[in-house]
């Protein structure tokens, strides 16, 4: 009998000695994989929607635009925004970039459940006689088969996966709102294109009768002068000025035919698509804009969803880095056939399986997995700050449209007051002209300061209209909010 054999009980002890060792060591190598992230990271401070005004149970959700500009009540308008948001090629684009992110999450969804894989695979093949095979393989040509069902699946411990997933769920949602935020800008484009047009075939109109009204006075001083009431300086001055009542009209029409261009290209058309668009400032009716308008219609704006949207996905994106210091765990399996000849492949002595758990620490990458998670971090940053801006924005455009919206009501009113007085001038001259006490070039005289008086007229409604659309696109689209349900 060997004297220096270990007793059964001492082989007791050292087996389970060695157990704890191997449990402390395994300990001390998953504690030493979980590398420190570092100090703590406090992101840059978000706007308090509360503190401009927003609605703080807004819930982030958005949806393609409703179709506010049709309360302006111009069928010919509400076609050509149609016809934007269907042929417009940028619109186009950022469709195809939601779909894109859409797509992007599916793929993450999918990754992060178990995976199962097929292979069947036959080689024919010959062996080197002089190679590491033995006889009687060397030296011969045989076939081999090879069917094999693969199955993994990594367990999300500590949460990895669901960050990456609501990241790219974010991102996807950010781009759903961009979309809505191009179709929402498209819209006031062509809207306030529209209503550009309108204006310059109304100062049209006014620059005819100008013109004729030039005219007449031209040839009334002609007659006055051939008479002798009149001198050579009159008649050239009344001359002179029905070329530049000409040059007036001939520049307004430079001015449609580059409008209707702009329209049609906005609209997605060539751009001579629309020669004969002859928008009248008359069918376009300013919708009254109440008293007090909710502030937290602004949450609403597609652009401030969108920036919302990001930084809840960088700040999932932090999380998922920040997952990454501890140990990843996958699980695999596999079944099949294998043989050294096909005609022996399905038997069942060819069969193999065999489990495959793995554990991945990051023992060495500390270095490397912080300077990704400040990258994150810098991200988070980056887009709290855009979200900041974005709402700060969304502020000052609905607030400076509120105000020329207040602004121009109170010019309206003097503008009333204005025209009222032209024409009651207007209105005496005929009446004495009639009755023998003046001449008409007093007549013509009063009525150029009516035409001045349209002009104005024509540019305060275009503007008056033109802010609306502005506040409408301001608040996400209009202030009737249709979100609620």
């Amino acid at each position: 009998m060997n004297s220096d054999a270990p007793l059964p009980s001492t082989r007791k002890a050292l087996a389970a000695h060695f157990a704890v060792s191997a449990l402390a060591l395994a300990a001390a190598i998953l504690l030493a994989g979980c590398a420190s992230p570092g100090a703590p990271h406090t992101p840059l401070a978000q706007t308090s929607p509360a503190a401009v005004g927003l609605s703080t149970t807004a819930t982030g959700e958005t949806a393609a635009p409703a179709q506010w500009w049709t309360a302006l009540g111009d069928a010919q308008l509400n076609a050509l925004i149609d016809t934007a948001l269907q042929g417009s090629p940028s619109l186009a684009a950022s469709r195809a970039r939601l779909e894109q992110a859409i797509a992007l999450s599916q793929v993450r969804e999918a990754a992060n459940g178990p995976q199962a894989t097929l292979g069947v695979d036959a080689t024919r093949q010959r062996y080197s006689a002089n190679g590491l095979v033995p006889a009687p393989i060397a030296g011969n040509t045989y076939n081999s088969g090879n069917v094999q069902a693969t199955l993994s699946w990594s367990p999300d411990f500590f949460g990895q996966h669901a960050a990456e997933l609501q990241a790219a769920l974010g991102q996807a949602r950010a781009a759903q709102a961009d979309a809505a935020a191009a179709a929402n800008t498209l819209a006031a484009q062509v809207g306030r294109g529209y209503v550009a047009l309108a204006r310059l075939v109304a100062q049209r109109d006014v620059a005819v009768r100008a013109l004729e009204q030039r005219e007449e006075q031209r040839k009334l001083t002609q007659e006055r002068t051939a008479a002798g009431l009149d001198s050579q300086v009159e008649l050239t001055q009344a001359q002179a000025a029905v070329p530049d009542a000409r040059t007036q009209i001939e520049a307004l029409d430079e001015q449609i035919t580059l409008g209707r261009r702009q329209l049609a290209v906005l609209t997605g058309q060539a751009p001579d698509a629309l020669p004969s668009l002859t928008p009248r400032l008359a069918t376009l009716h300013p919708l009254a804009v109440p008293d007090v308008l909710g502030a937290d219609l602004l949450g609403r704006r597609p652009d401030v969803v969108a920036a919302r949207w990001r930084v809840e996905a960088a700040t999932q994106g932090v999380n998922s880095a920040r997952s990454e210091f501890y140990p990843n765990i996958n699980i695999g399996a596999f079944v099949g056939l294998n043989a050294l000849g096909l005609d022996r492949l399905f038997n069942g002595s060819s069969r193999q399986m065999g489990v495959t758990p793995a554990l991945r620490l990051p023992i060495f990458d500390g270095g490397r997995l912080r300077a990704q998670l400040g990258g994150r971090q810098a991200e988070l940053d980056a887009a709290i700050a855009q979200y900041n801006g974005a709402v700060l924005d969304a502020v000052k455009e609905a607030g400076d449209a509120i105000a020329s919206v207040q602004s121009l009501t109170r010019q309206q009113a003097l503008q009333d007051e204005a025209v009222a007085s032209a024409e009651k001038a207007y209105r005496f001259a005929q009446e004495r002209y009639r009755a023998g006490l003046g001449n008409y070039l007093v007549v013509l005289s009063t009525e150029s300061q009516v035409l001045a008086q349209r002009r104005l007229a024509v540019d305060l409604r275009a503007r008056q209209l033109d802010t609306r659309l502005v506040l409408m696109k301001a608040l996400g689209g209009g202030w009737a909010d249709d979100t609620a349900g």
